[in-house]
């Protein structure tokens, strides 16, 4: 049987960081948390739990998740974040591939709440995540908002069952803003890689969000939330577009 590190980055997750670590218990043989500095009660919280605290300034998400490996007593990972939760199905997945671990990565869906409803279509689900690995076998990589464990060429990962519960945003108006800090974040990493937009992004790709979302992916079963996850989905992606946009007006303005 090998033994599991589960690993965790915080900032301020009061709300969420209880739940997490103690859908943990009987799986993780160690669990750290790499906590950024937060200034409600994560901080204490985990005093009461039977955790490895450390704390580390952020150094943005990719970065601050390989650090975060470099914790781990143990080579066999189980990544979460703080705001996820292990269903009792995963649960009972993770128990076998403990005993008969034979992959370098496992991968499984993620299932999110929305404003209390779990949704089961739109873009957000079935949203499969590797997040059970081999550390030795590969790397946190991706930009500024989505970070992913990538596996070195020639590893191998296996699908398995249940669900990775996922408490993302509890009022629209959370959604919204983070929606405005996210879609910043993007704008900026887009015009630092030297992407460039034109009408047909602004007019047309916002249009085809909202109909993968909603038709395609069948958003419209998930009810009134699913119609709402599409549309403000379509709403971000008009304005990353502008505030790409809006860069290059800006630096050309400057110059």
């Amino acid at each position: 049987m090998v033994q599991i590190s589960a690993v965790i980055i915080t900032l301020n997750e009061e709300a969420n960081i209880n739940r997490c670590i103690k859908s943990l218990e009987g799986i993780a043989d160690e669990i750290v948390v790499l906590d950024s500095l937060s200034t409600d009660r994560t901080r204490e919280i985990c005093a009461g739990l039977n955790i490895k605290f450390i704390e580390q300034p952020f150094l943005g998400y990719v970065e601050q998740k390989n650090k975060a490996l470099e914790y781990a007593s143990y080579n066999h990972i189980l990544s979460l974040d703080a705001d996820e939760a292990l269903s009792t199905e995963l649960r009972q997945s993770i128990l076998k591939v403990k005993v008969n671990w034979n992959a370098d990565g496992y991968v499984f869906n993620r299932l999110t709440n929305y404003c209390g409803k779990w949704i089961h279509h739109t873009d957000w689900y079935p949203d499969k995540k590797l997040r059970l690995f081999d550390k030795r076998k590969g790397l946190w990589t991706g930009n500024s908002i989505h970070e992913q464990y990538t596996l070195q060429q020639g590893y191998k990962k296996v699908f398995i069952k249940g669900d990775l519960l996922h408490y993302s945003f509890p009022s629209i108006d959370h959604h919204l803003d983070v929606l405005k800090k996210f879609t910043t974040m993007v704008a900026d990493e887009n015009y630092q890689r030297g992407k460039k937009v034109n009408l047909f992004y602004i007019l047309l790709k916002p249009i085809w969000k909202f109909i993968k979302s909603y038709i395609i992916r069948l958003g419209f079963l998930d009810g009134y939330y699913g119609y709402v996850i599409a549309r403000i989905s379509a709403h971000a992606t008009f304005i990353k577009y502008i505030k790409l946009r809006e860069l290059y007006k800006y630096s050309s303005s400057v110059d």
